[in-house]
């Protein structure tokens, strides 16, 4: 008998609908989903917690609590990822016990931890606060192809997770390139080397093999296939869970699932995928065999095209895909998954239209030094010179990362509880929402997010702004549709120039805004009209790529010297530092914390 993780209410939809799923359109079927008797039932972590506070002002500790009552008898699960938790950054060990303990008791069970990088060590405290809170750890690796990632590799990890306390094991192929024979081989190795714990296989379509991959695995001893309900599965999300159930049917891998409850619940998120129209995207609907290739996972291949399209250099995009294999040989294989993706995917943007590490970003800088774990192969030496200089091993730490963050909740609490007297915190959970994510959190505590959209008006009609992306998608050519899609009165310039766009990373939206050339008004800082700096001046500091200014690091009159540090640009998850290329004073800074800045945009004067 083979048991299904299913992950419609969180893996699904973050693969094919930007993770915009809202709560009001989960619950009904609840009931239904509850009756099936699967493994477990994937509903929180991953993208959903940011995206929840940032797009859909709903509360992801609210939906986890509805979810669990609504579903009384199934175990739901979350995506954890290590000691990054549910953002794209280190968290000291108190945060993550304390996330742990919030997640357990608002009604996650089991918890599916994983390192981008398999560093163990990133592990530990996540899967022993699960276990000292009663959860169910499901220990995962992340899957990639390199010299470094044997079969032997996998097992003997997988060995060493099973020491630590896991209850259960995951391959994680988040991108989808996981061949038959590999599947078969690591899962009967695994078998073979007298691991006794369940082992689930997590896969995408991707690449189109998957179904192959899930039979062979099956008839390795896999135990749990991931899968998600047909409407919103196939290409980069889950297999269909019907018809893996329909596969298994009457083998020695049945499931025992009643296929025709399956396809009553098939119904209503057919409609749900009609409902959300507006977020359907070809791209996420096609078979990209070159992923074994290139192993690119598709939604780092949608940012990779977005930045080149930002820098106006469209023809370099085989380029990019070359360079970004080049940079992962070089940082050591790293598994393309958040966050090692983006450290990787910029690089080899910054690379290409730059100059070889002529640009090197804060995350690279940091993935070298250890920040983010032990890379799985070791750094050329030549490479860290170029990356962190020639004194380079003085900047490598050996210890695990969170060891050199000092405990962070009692002053975290402490700020918040000072702002507005401590009024936003209406429970526990709102302090660690603002640890998480501080500057989306804030603004989701004081009540100043607003929803993209609710329930009740889906699906959106096709001149709603919403639906620029879908019309722009089916006719491309026809620029006045979905350029026009845009009311006159929701405009944020000109007539006829779109300025908003939205760009997935790993499944994971991102709002960019664009500034038009020319002398009209554009949106700043809040989407509040700026007008008109000066496109050049002497001594002028651009920005080299589109991004949110995160700090200023300078005041007008400084005097700075060359390598000084202007200010940061964060760009998709990733930080850039932006620094002087001579010795001067600040005359004049065009732009302040939070400003939205593209390629070849004036930051400040420096004479």
């Amino acid at each position: 008998m083979v048991q299904l993780h299913e992950q419609i209410l969180r893996d699904a939809h973050q693969s094919m609908l930007a993770t915009r799923m809202r709560t009001e359109d989960m619950l009904p079927i609840t009931d239904k989903l509850d009756q099936v008797g699967f493994f477990s039932l994937e509903v929180w972590g991953g993208a959903t917690f940011d995206v929840s506070i940032r797009y859909l002002n709903q509360d992801p500790w609210d939906r986890l609590n509805q979810l669990k009552k609504a579903l009384p008898n199934t175990p739901l699960q979350m995506l954890e990822r290590a000691m990054n938790i549910v953002a794209y950054w280190n968290f000291p060990d108190d945060v993550v016990k304390k996330f742990i303990y919030f997640a357990k008791k608002n009604g996650c069970d089991y918890f599916r931890i994983f390192d981008a990088l398999n560093d163990l060590r990133n592990m530990e405290t996540p899967m022993k606060a699960t276990k000292e809170n009663g959860g169910h750890v499901q220990a995962c690796l992340s899957y990639t192809i390199s010299p470094i990632h044997t079969v032997d590799y996998f097992v003997r990890k997988f060995e060493k997770l099973e020491k630590m306390g896991a209850d259960t094991l995951c391959i994680k192929d988040m991108a989808g390139m996981i061949s038959p024979k590999r599947a078969y081989d690591i899962i009967n190795g695994c078998k073979d080397a007298g691991i006794k714990l369940p082992i689930d296989l997590h896969s995408h379509c991707t690449s189109g093999m998957t179904g192959m991959s899930y039979q062979r695995a099956a008839e390795a001893g896999i135990d749990i296939l991931d899968t998600a309900m047909s409407p919103i599965s196939g290409g980069t999300a889950a297999p269909p869970t019907e018809s893996v159930v329909a596969a298994l049917k009457g083998t020695e891998w049945d499931t025992g699932y009643d296929l025709e409850l399956l396809i009553e619940i098939r119904k209503y998120f057919l409609e749900i995928w009609e409902k959300y129209r507006h977020l359907h995207r070809f791209n996420a609907l096609k078979v990209d065999p070159s992923v074994t290739l290139h192993q690119v996972p598709g939604g780092m291949l949608s940012n990779l095209i977005f930045q080149l399209e930002e820098q106006d250099a469209h023809d370099k995009y085989r380029d990019i895909l070359d360079e970004t294999a080049r940079v992962r040989e070089e940082l050591g294989y790293p598994p393309l998954v958040t966050p090692s993706s983006q450290v990787v995917g910029v690089q080899a943007v910054m690379n290409v239209l730059h100059g070889r590490y002529k640009v090197v970003t804060k995350e690279t800088k940091d993935y070298c030094r250890g920040m983010y774990g032990k890379p799985p192969a070791e750094i050329k030496p030549e490479i860290m010179k170029k990356v962190l200089g020639l004194k380079w091993k003085d900047e490598v730490i050996d210890c695990r990362p969170s060891d050199l963050i000092k405990p962070m909740w009692d002053a975290r609490k402490k700020e918040i509880m000072e702002i507005d007297g401590g009024s936003l915190v209406k429970k526990e959970e709102d302090i660690m929402t603002y640890i998480l994510f501080p500057q989306v959190g804030l603004k989701f505590l004081k009540g100043e997010a607003k929803a993209e959209f609710t329930s009740n008006i889906l699906p959106l009609k096709v001149d709603h702004q919403l639906m620029r992306g879908m019309v722009k998608q089916s006719f491309p050519e026809y620029k006045q549709l979905w350029i026009e899609t845009v009311p006159p009165d929701q405009r944020a310039g000109p007539a006829q120039i779109p300025t908003e766009f939205e760009v997935e990373v790993d499944g994971e939206p991102f709002e960019v805004k664009v500034t038009p050339s020319g002398g009209f008004l554009v949106a700043g800082a809040g989407g509040a009209p700026t007008a008109g700096k000066p496109k050049d001046v002497e001594g002028g500091v651009k920005s080299n790529m589109q991004g949110t200014i995160l700090g200023v690091k300078v005041k007008k009159a400084d005097k700075v010297k060359k390598g000084d540090v202007l200010a940061t640009i964060e760009a998709m998850k990733m930080e850039q530092e932006i620094k002087s290329e001579s010795e001067g004073e600040v005359k004049e800074i065009y732009v302040k914390e939070g400003d939205s800045v593209s390629s070849g945009d004036l930051l400040m004067q420096i004479l």
